[in-house]
């Protein structure tokens, strides 16, 4: 299991927590690969939003899976790109810290990564579920 982190921002970011995040969910997955995991700010990701997903705005993470790729690589996961600024903004929203929001994001996109998805209630439901027991167990 790999994990590459590239901080596209001038904001210092917690590395091992991404690390333990995306490494808590491909374990709990039984996954054994590398995710990519590129920290952007909110231009960049507004573009990227726009582009992949027709949404002209922010968004807090976008999770590309290798398994869609026309040419996939039985190594190469996939790539989570995280908008810090709006994990920091969301954190401030739901009242938790900076720290719990990101690694609260970061298994989300990984779960994505791995074939859960959010289109129902219960797919979101259980991602949060999800989400709530890996951080309790391996993150704070």
């Amino acid at each position: 299991m790999m994990v590459e982190i590239a901080n596209q921002t001038k904001i210092n970011i917690n590395r091992a927590l991404i690390e333990r995040a995306v490494k808590a969910v491909l374990k709990f997955s039984k996954r054994h690969g590398l995710v990519s995991v590129v920290i952007v700010g909110d231009m960049a990701m507004k573009k990227l939003n726009h582009q992949y997903r027709g949404k002209n705005k922010p968004t807090d993470v976008l999770s590309f899976s290798e398994a869609d790729s026309k040419f996939p690589d039985s190594d190469f996961i996939g790539e989570l790109v995280i908008d810090l600024s709006q994990i920091k903004r969301q954190a401030k929203t739901f009242k938790h810290s900076v720290s719990f929001e990101l690694a609260f994001i970061v298994i989300h996109g990984a779960l994505h990564l791995v074939g859960y998805e959010d289109e129902t209630e219960a797919g979101v439901l259980e991602m949060d579920r999800l989400g709530n027991s890996l951080i309790k167990k391996n993150i704070l």
